[in-house]
C-alpha cells in the first residue's frame, strides 16, 4: 500500500539555484513535449507515446545544452506524467493537460537514488543533501520522492512509500453514519452534531485585502512589486494550511469513530457558478474533505460510499418518506404533512443521506440485506428494503409505492 509523507525542507542558496535551474529545465521539457503532441496530433490525428517523447532528450541535449542542468530521470519522469495527464484526459479524469509557467508552484520528481541520511534528504544530481525536518518516521520502500517550491517561497519534499501491507478490505460491520455538508455548519451529521465552519477565507480576508491593494500599486517589474507579491502569497499560503489542518482533524475523528461513511455526491464545480455563494463554497473545501474522508477510511478498512447529487435528502422525512414539493434555503426546520414530525432541515438531511446509503449496501450484498451488516443507533427507514428501480425517476417512485404500504 502506498503512502505519502509531505515534508519540509530548507536549501542553501546554492542548493536553491540548483533547483531553480531543474525547474526550468523540466517546465521547458514539457511545454517543447506538450507543443510537439499537439502538432503532430494536427497533423496526423494522433499524439505521440512516452517512449517516443523520452526518445527526443539526447537529440535536445545537445542542440540545448542547458538541459544537463537537470538530473536525467527527472526529465524522463516529464515524458512519463505528460503520458499519464493524455491518459487521464482521454479516460474523463481530468482536463486537457495545460502548459506550465515559471510563476506559481514548480516542482520535479525523483524516481529513484534518494534517500535520508539523519536530518538530510540526499538527492542526485547537483543537489546533493538538503535539511530536511524528518517530523514523521516512515517504513518501506521510498518510491519517487518529489521537491516543490510554493509561490510563497517555501521549499517541501513529497516522500511516496510502498509500506508492502496489502490495502484492507473494506468492511460494514460497524456504526453508520451520514454527513450532510452546509456553508453555516460545514458538516452535520446523522447523530445530531454540527460542526461549524471556522471561514479561514473571511478571517484573513482584511490583511489580504491590504497586501492586494499595496501590490496593485507597485511597478511592474520592480524589486518591491516581488516583494509585495511574495507577501500575498504568505497570506494565501496560510489560509490553505489552515483549512487543511481543520479538515485533516475532523476526517480523522469522523474515521475513527464510524465504520460506514456516507456523503452526498455535491457538484462543486457547477454550484460556485452562482456569483453570491461562489466564495462561501470555495473556502469550505467540500471536495478535499471528501477526498480525505475517503482515503482515509480506505486505509483503516471502512467503508465510503457517495449519494447521488440528485438524491432529495432534505425534502424527505426520514420517517415516513413524505417528499416535501419545495423547500427553500432560508427555511431550516419544518414539520411533515404526514406524520406531524418536525424535522431539522440538515439533521433530516443527514439521516436520509444515512439511510440510502445502508440501502444501498444491501442491495450490493446479500450478507448485508435488511441491514443486518450495519448497526445504526437511529430509526431505520422503510427505504432501506425498497428494490433498486434503474429507469425512469427511482427515488420518487420507489418512495410513493413505499408510502402508500407503510403510510
Amino acid at each position: 500500500m502506498f503512502q505519502a509523507y509531505k515534508y519540509r525542507i530548507y536549501p542553501t542558496i546554492e542548493q536553491q539555484i540548483a533547483l531553480a535551474k531543474s525547474f526550468g529545465c523540466c517546465r521547458w521539457y514539457w511545454n517543447y513535449a506538450l507543443n510537439l503532441c499537439q502538432e503532430t496530433y494536427k497533423t496526423t490525428g494522433k499524439g505521440l507515446s512516452r517512449t517516443a517523447i523520452q526518445g527526443l532528450l539526447p537529440q535536445l541535449k545537445q542542440e540545448y545544452p542547458w538541459l544537463t542542468d537537470a538530473y536525467s530521470q527527472c526529465l524522463q519522469v516529464v515524458a512519463l506524467n505528460l503520458s499519464t495527464a493524455y491518459k487521464n484526459f482521454f479516460e474523463k479524469r481530468a482536463r486537457l493537460p495545460q502548459f506550465k509557467s515559471k510563476h506559481g508552484r514548480q516542482s520535479i520528481s525523483y524516481p529513484q537514488n534518494v534517500k535520508f541520511e539523519g536530518d538530510y534528504l540526499k538527492l542526485p544530481g547537483k543537489v546533493g543533501s538538503v535539511d530536511c525536518v524528518v517530523h514523521r518516521e516512515f517504513e518501506g520502500t521510498i518510491k519517487t520522492v518529489t521537491i516543490s517550491k510554493n509561490p510563497d517561497g517555501k521549499y517541501y519534499a513529497s516522500v511516496l512509500v510502498d509500506d508492502g501491507k496489502e490495502t484492507p478490505n473494506s468492511l460494514t460491520n460497524g456504526k453508520a453514519i451520514g454527513i450532510d455538508l452546509g456553508l453555516t455548519h460545514l458538516a452535520i451529521t446523522s447523530d445530531g452534531e454540527k460542526y461549524s465552519n471556522p471561514k479561514h477565507f473571511a478571517k484573513h480576508q482584511r490583511n489580504l485585502k491590504r497586501k492586494q491593494q499595496k501590490l496593485s500599486r507597485k511597478q511592474k517589474g520592480s524589486n518591491s512589486r516581488q516583494k509585495a507579491r511574495l507577501k500575498v502569497a504568505k497570506v494565501h499560503a496560510k489560509i490553505s494550511r489552515c483549512r487543511e489542518d481543520f479538515l485533516h482533524k475532523l476526517s480523522r475523528k469522523i474515521v475513527n469513530e464510524n465504520q460506514v461513511i456516507a456523503v452526498e455526491d455535491l457538484a462543486v464545480k457547477n454550484m460556485v457558478i452562482n456569483p453570491k455563494l461562489a466564495k462561501s463554497i470555495s473556502d469550505c473545501g467540500w471536495g478535499m474533505f471528501g477526498t480525505m474522508l475517503k482515503y482515509k477510511a480506505e486505509k483503516e478498512g471502512k467503508t465510503y460510499i457517495e449519494i447521488e447529487r440528485f438524491f432529495p435528502s432534505s425534502k424527505t422525512c426520514n420517517v415516513c418518506l413524505n417528499q416535501v414539493g419545495s423547500l427553500p434555503l432560508d427555511v431550516r426546520s419544518w414539520t411533515c404533512e404526514h406524520c406531524q414530525t418536525i424535522h431539522d432541515r440538515d439533521i433530516n438531511a443527514a439521516i436520509n443521506i444515512k439511510n440510502e446509503a445502508l440501502r444501498i449496501l444491501s442491495l450490493g450484498t446479500s450478507d448485508t440485506a435488511m441491514l443486518r451488516g450495519c448497526k445504526s443507533f437511529e430509526q431505520t427507514s422503510v427505504s432501506s428494503d425498497a428494490p433498486p428501480v434503474e429507469t425512469g425517476s427511482p427515488y420518487r417512485r420507489a418512495m410513493a409505492r413505499l408510502v402508500e404500504k407503510w403510510g
